[in-house]
């Protein structure tokens, strides 16, 4: 056996038992767990005994054999002496290598500073060049800087202006011009002046962008706001709120009476016509004029006024300027309740068709009806195509009322001709806005037919001459399209606009509808009955028949049938009429009176 010197951690040969045969150890080189107190008295009383129980050490005798007990014993003391020499050894390399490493840190630092401390004069003046430089690049970084930020300062000042001003005419937008009238308000009150605030919209310019493009339309409107500009004061504000309307306000005011001169030079100016590369337009506009603080004394007051007085203007005629009065707001109101109704009056049923009879002046057959649309209001009552038509085409609900009345009168036309005559027809108004705006969805029409099995020749279209005088190329493929499909054309209310002889053949027009302002003072010694030969002759010339319209008394009928007129429609045969009473006078085979 090997014995452990604590103070050395060598091995020493000393005397060591013989093992038996087969007892070799395995040291292994994990540190084992320390002996508890309990542990290392077990092993103790295992080697020596315990008095206490009576038990006698083992005797010292050298030829004495030991027994298993006290071989394993001394076998588990060895183990452990030697695991425990293990460790120590390898404690004591870890704290030898540790203290070499800090050695060799501090020599590494003490050099480190003695070659800073002993730089030569060349490393010294590379240090100082490469401070001089950062310095200047720390300089040339502030100044940029500086830069950026008055860069910055010049964005969003353009930012402001693109916010505040229209990006086509460089005038003051909505929000600008609302500051504007607040702060004139303000100032008014304080200095008693009034202000005036003109609403302004051109006439025709739709029709502008429609014929000639957009970019034409915006030539228009920049032309527009330099007149404009060109006819106030420079403290007074022009601004377009959008599309081709624009608004003025004429500030410290000294009498009201400047503000007719302005409307009257813008007036003029606007009527002069603008030149559009090798195209020239002529435009029109209407202006609607409020004072504060006569008519009102805020801003949202003031714009609406203007707004309805603008409107006002347009139904005067056009190309005029209007005053705010209160019966203009009562009227807006009632427009605005009427708007509200007009909504919801197709989904609730309160629309009806009226029949009025168009007979054959010759025998007085009747061979065809013209259908008239009628809203019932459930607490107005009948309420007149004139007082609402015109605002279902301004809020773009004309085309579904359009599309119902076809249906309805195709329905009627397949009855009528089932029952009293096969080549019955009913003629259907179509508005000008119907073709412009959405258009007509002809195949769905003609599909209607088809299902309800009319053919195309029992629906007649009724167009007016406004239609054929801006008929765009979206216009001429959609009546075209009706010419191809079969269906009759009606040309209403000739004679009142100035229409060219050359649209009637080009359109294929099938009827002529003579006015009634030409039929209204009809005699034999009146010059009306001149123009209605005229225009039968020429119709008649031309392949067209022709419709008089506004037949009141039997001299009226009689003057246009001898004149050669083929049909006539008015109150002397009927008003227009329900269906049930329509068909009585089918019925009767007379005609109606």
């Amino acid at each position: 056996m090997k014995a452990f010197c604590p103070g050395n951690p060598t091995w020493h040969p000393v005397l060591e038992p013989d093992w038996p045969e087969g007892a070799g150890m395995r040291i292994d080189s994990r540190k084992p767990p320390r002996r508890t107190k309990l542990q290392r008295g077990r092993m103790a009383g295992a080697n020596h005994g315990n008095p206490a129980r009576g038990e006698t050490p083992p005797a010292a005798n050298e030829d004495a054999v030991p027994d298993a007990a006290s071989l394993a014993g001394k076998r588990e003391n060895v183990l452990l002496a030697r695991e425990e020499a293990v460790r120590l050894r390898e404690d004591d390399v870890h704290r030898r290598e540790t203290q070499a490493l800090r050695r060799e840190d501090k020599d590494a630092a003490n050099k480190e500073a003695s070659a800073d401390a002993q730089l030569p004069d060349a490393a010294q003046d590379d240090l100082y060049v490469k401070l001089r430089l950062a310095n200047e690049k720390l300089v040339i970084a502030s100044v940029q800087l500086q830069i950026t930020g008055d860069e910055s300062e010049k964005t969003s000042a353009a930012m402001t202006h693109i916010a505040l001003h229209d990006f086509l005419t460089g005038l003051p937008n909505r929000n600008l011009f609302i500051d504007h009238l607040s702060r004139e308000i303000r100032r008014a009150q304080r200095e008693h002046k009034p202000v005036a605030l003109m609403f302004l919209d051109l006439d025709g310019f739709k029709e502008v962008n429609d014929t000639l493009g957009h970019e034409m339309g915006d030539i228009v409107l920049k032309e527009t706001a330099e007149r404009l500009k060109n006819c106030v004061r420079e403290v007074d504000t022009v601004a377009r709120l959008g599309g081709d309307e624009f608004t003025i306000i004429l500030a410290d005011l000294h009498d009201a009476t400047s503000v007719e001169r302005v409307a009257l030079d813008i007036l003029h100016k606007l009527s002069e016509p603008f030149q559009l590369g090798a195209e020239t337009a002529q435009v029109g506009i209407s202006i609607g004029i409020t004072l504060y603080p006569e008519d009102a004394t805020d801003t949202e007051e003031l714009i609406k006024n203007a707004d309805q007085a603008m409107y006002a203007a347009k139904l005067a005629g056009r190309n005029r300027f209007h005053y705010f009065t209160p019966a203009m707001q009562e009227a807006a109101q009632a427009r605005l309740r009427l708007i509200d109704d007009l909504r919801g009056a197709l989904e609730g049923n309160q629309f009806e068709v009226a029949y009025q009879p168009i007979v054959e002046l010759a025998t007085g057959a009747i061979r065809k009806a013209e259908a008239l649309i009628r809203w019932r209001h459930p607490t107005r009552g009948l309420i007149s195509p004139a007082d609402f038509i015109p605002t279902a085409e301004e809020i773009g609900m004309i085309a579904s009322f359009g599309n119902w009345i076809f249906h309805e009168a195709a329905m009627q036309a397949a009855r009528w001709r089932d029952k009293y005559h096969p080549e019955f027809q009913i003629s259907v108004n179509i508005s000008q806005v119907q073709f412009k705006n959405e258009g007509i969805d002809l195949s769905c029409w003609l599909e209607r037919l088809r299902i309800i099995g009319l053919p195309a020749q029992g629906i007649v279209v009724e167009i007016t001459e406004g239609l054929l005088l801006d008929a765009s190329d979206k216009v001429t493929d959609q009546l075209l399209a009706f010419r191809d499909a079969g269906v009759d054309v009606v040309l209403d209310d000739f004679g009142t606009g100035c229409s060219s002889l050359a649209y009637l053949k080009k359109f294929d027009i099938d009827y002529l509808k003579i006015d009634q302002s030409f039929v209204h003072n009809l005699t034999k010694e009146s010059g009306e009955l001149a123009l209605c030969e005229a225009i039968i002759a020429m119709a008649h010339k031309l392949g067209i028949r022709v419709i008089a319209e506004g037949i009141e008394t039997d001299e009226q009928r009689k003057l246009l049938a001898a004149a050669g007129c083929d049909y006539g429609q008015g109150y002397l045969f009927s008003r227009p009429a329900t269906a049930e009473s329509f068909e009585k006078m089918l019925r009767s085979g007379r005609r109606p009176v």
